[in-house]
């Protein structure tokens, strides 16, 4: 299917994507309800979206549960501790999963419309909302076999049958691209006492919606608009590659997948326009970046999932190269689209989108190299039964640096990482854990049972608060070293993610970013990506460092060990 043109009108769109999936099987009674749906958002919906990303956008990644106090629910406590710490620091919240849950730590939803009772209720979304831009998952491909829609289904009761995908077992689906070393298909036992096996791509608890049936799709929908009426303004599409299946394929990135993106996303220009949707595709970036579309009719962002892993392989070897060579091939497909980039998330680091940027016995290598470094990881299953690493589960701080390392030493190598980070072209997210300066959660893997535990510990507020604010920690100079680099970013138009990006290595370990504004505003961002200092010779860089606040006005620049310089011309 080409691109449509650009002149259609919203409604027609719907109406072209929703024939491309469901030819007739959408029937007028169908149409008639999503219609419908759609201008009871439009009534409803009264704030207005920015139109655009500019220099000011950084993005926190968070758990809506992530602090607990003894005197509040966790989400009026993040509330407070986000005006008291982080309104002036981010301009988005992204809050991972908030809804009610069985597994995966919000992944595994049980109600969409509901706010998990324990941690709070909509109105402390809203407040949230006040003081800064939000960011909702829409946990589109699966949800939780606690549900009541699941529960519906196991009863037969009318209007569920097909909500979930059943197939039968001896189906030949060895081509399916498998992200979990878990069985593809779960038998459930319905209410007539007939067994059904039901896809579960990613866990036996989180059973695969049915898309080739438009009610799902309606029900989905009203999922996406109910996010839009309590304020998202940017909309995170989880694990969005695997929602159409087809046996015989590998069922990842099939084209009405991008047919069902297409149409959430002329719906949501049609209900609230300026809303970004991006899309969250773990896979190698050839096909992350297929999620762009044609540059106006699928995502308006990606997220970079090449990024952390080259970010982490560039300072581990101490040499840029293979960043700088994969970043001199980013393109974009239009000015609609930008990145969304990232080093930390409530997942691991991907290797995934490594694959075809290194040779596979270099990303074993890293793999290894990290593991005895107490990095836990996670496999894939692979059609010809063997497996491969997928996943380091280990906080980035632990990843960049040794068991050995100082504190100094992990400041400077955390502090550099986001430098580059920040320096990008895109929208730039921290995680909650990054900007804590947390450490590898060993116990909180032992006690909830999986990897990803290591990642994602959650904090009495009391404790934190002590720790951030005791000059002797490590928390406390993270939150400063980080805090201070998203400010001096947010006040220059170089760092807008449009603006001109140029990246290249002076020497395997000496890289230079440079970026120009619209507005003729240059910064020249050197890294040195090495634990030695480095001497280059270049006329051209002078002018004043934001970082180290001096004049740079010599032809011989020695960089300090991992020492980073945004060099205002």
């Amino acid at each position: 299917m080409g691109p449509l043109p650009r002149k259609m009108k919203v409604n027609q769109k719907i109406k072209h994507y929703l024939t491309e999936v469901y030819g007739d099987t959408f029937a007028s009674r169908h149409y008639g309800v999503l219609s419908d749906r759609i201008k009871r958002s439009q009534s409803l919906i009264k704030k207005t979206r920015k139109p655009h990303w500019d220099e000011n956008d950084v993005v926190l990644i968070t758990y809506a549960d992530q602090f607990h106090s003894s005197s509040a629910k966790p989400l009026p406590t993040f509330n407070q501790f986000y005006h008291y710490r982080l309104k002036t620091i981010f301009s988005h919240v992204h809050l991972l999963p908030f809804y009610p849950w069985s597994s995966d730590d919000g992944f595994s939803v049980i109600d969409y419309h509901q706010v998990a009772k324990e941690t709070g209720e909509w109105t402390d979304i809203a407040e949230l909302g006040q003081a800064s831009q939000l960011m909702f998952d829409f946990v589109c491909n699966h949800m939780s076999a606690k549900s009541e829609w699941f529960k519906n289904y196991l009863q037969q009761t009318p209007g569920f049958e097909n909500f979930f995908v059943e197939m039968d077992p001896n189906t030949d689906l060895s081509a399916v691209t498998r992200p979990r070393a878990l069985p593809l298909l779960t038998p459930f036992t319905l209410s007539d006492n007939s067994v059904r096996h039901l896809w579960t791509t990613f866990s036996d608890d989180q059973v695969d919606l049915n898309y080739s049936n438009p009610d799902v799709l309606l029900a989905m929908v009203d999922v996406l608009l109910n996010y839009l009426e309590q304020g998202a303004d940017y909309v995170r599409l989880d694990a969005v590659g695997f929602m159409w299946k087809e046996p015989g394929t590998s069922c990842i990135h099939l084209e009405k997948t991008h047919t069902l993106i297409k149409l959430f996303r002329a719906i949501t220009d049609e209900a609230a326009p300026g809303t970004a949707m991006i899309t969250e595709t773990n896979v190698p970036h050839k096909d992350n970046i297929s999620y762009f579309g044609d540059g106006h009719d699928e995502a308006h962002m990606v997220y970079q999932f090449s990024l952390p892993p080259l970010v982490l392989h560039a300072i581990k070897r101490q040499d840029a190269s293979a960043l700088c060579q994969w970043a001199q091939s980013l393109a974009l497909p239009s000015e609609k689209t930008t990145w969304f980039n990232f080093l930390a998330s409530h997942d691991g680091i991907g290797l995934n989108p490594l694959r075809g940027l290194l040779p596979e016995e270099e990303i074993l290598a890293l793999v290894s190299e990290l593991q005895q470094e107490g990095a836990l990881v996670n496999w894939k299953n692979n059609p010809d039964g063997s497996r491969s690493p997928y996943e380091i589960n280990v906080t980035y701080m632990d990843a960049l640096s040794t068991r050995d390392s100082s504190n100094q030493e992990r400041l400077a190598r955390f502090t550099l990482a986001h430098a580059i980070l920040l320096s990008f072209p895109g929208v730039p997210a921290i995680y909650i854990q990054s900007i804590l300066g947390s450490r590898n959660d060993y116990d909180g893997v032992e006690k909830l049972g999986y990897n990803r535990a290591i990642n994602r510990k959650k904090y009495d507020i009391d404790e934190i608060e002590a720790e951030l604010s005791s000059t002797e920690t490590l928390r406390y100079d993270v939150y400063r070293a980080l805090s201070r680099l998203i400010k001096l970013r947010r006040e220059h138009c170089a760092f807008h993610p449009d603006s001109g990006f140029d990246i290249g290595n002076i020497t395997p370990s000496v890289m230079q970013i440079t970026r120009t504004a619209e507005n003729g505003e240059v910064i020249i961002a050197l890294f040195n990506i090495s634990e030695k200092c480095q001497t280059i010779s270049d006329d051209a860089v002078t002018g004043f460092d934001l970082i180290s606040e001096k004049e740079i006005n010599t032809k011989e620049l020695t960089l300090d060990p991992w020492q980073v310089m945004w060099i205002k011309k």
